[in-house]
């Protein structure tokens, strides 16, 4: 059992994007789910879909790729189990000059960067995806 699932979760896309996969299979949780969903807003992931086995739930996600090359280039964990990581509004910067973004769980919900600076909110600074 991995003692962080949203690194693995991170790790799993990326991974699966390196070797070209269609789709990645992920355990379900609800942060999972809304980690999920605010990448496939942001373009960088193709499909989410829900499923359930039995009793196990589990994300399917479809990996998007443009011209052969996968839209996620790299993740980084910045808030970890062992050392969690919290921002003001006024502390997030863009990442990659604006080409990834970051995911910042505030007390209104997982949210970008952008979203987060637009709306005044700081919070646990989740990953960063590019």
């Amino acid at each position: 059992m991995h003692s962080d699932p949203i690194a693995d979760m991170l790790n799993r896309i990326k991974n699966a994007s390196i070797l070209h996969h269609e789709v990645v299979k992920i355990p379900y949780s609800k942060v999972k789910g809304q980690l999920a969903d605010l990448l496939l807003e942001e373009g960088f992931l193709a499909g989410v879909d829900r499923k359930k086995d039995g009793v196990r739930k589990y994300l399917v996600i479809n990996l998007r790729y443009e011209g052969g090359a996968s839209a996620v280039n790299g993740v980084a964990r910045i808030s970890k189990p062992g050392r969690r990581m919290y921002v003001k509004a006024a502390e997030v910067k863009p990442v990659k000059h604006g080409y990834g973004c970051a995911v910042i769980s505030t007390s209104k919900g997982l949210m970008t960067d952008k979203r987060a600076r637009e709306k005044g909110l700081g919070g646990e600074f989740f990953c960063k995806v590019w």
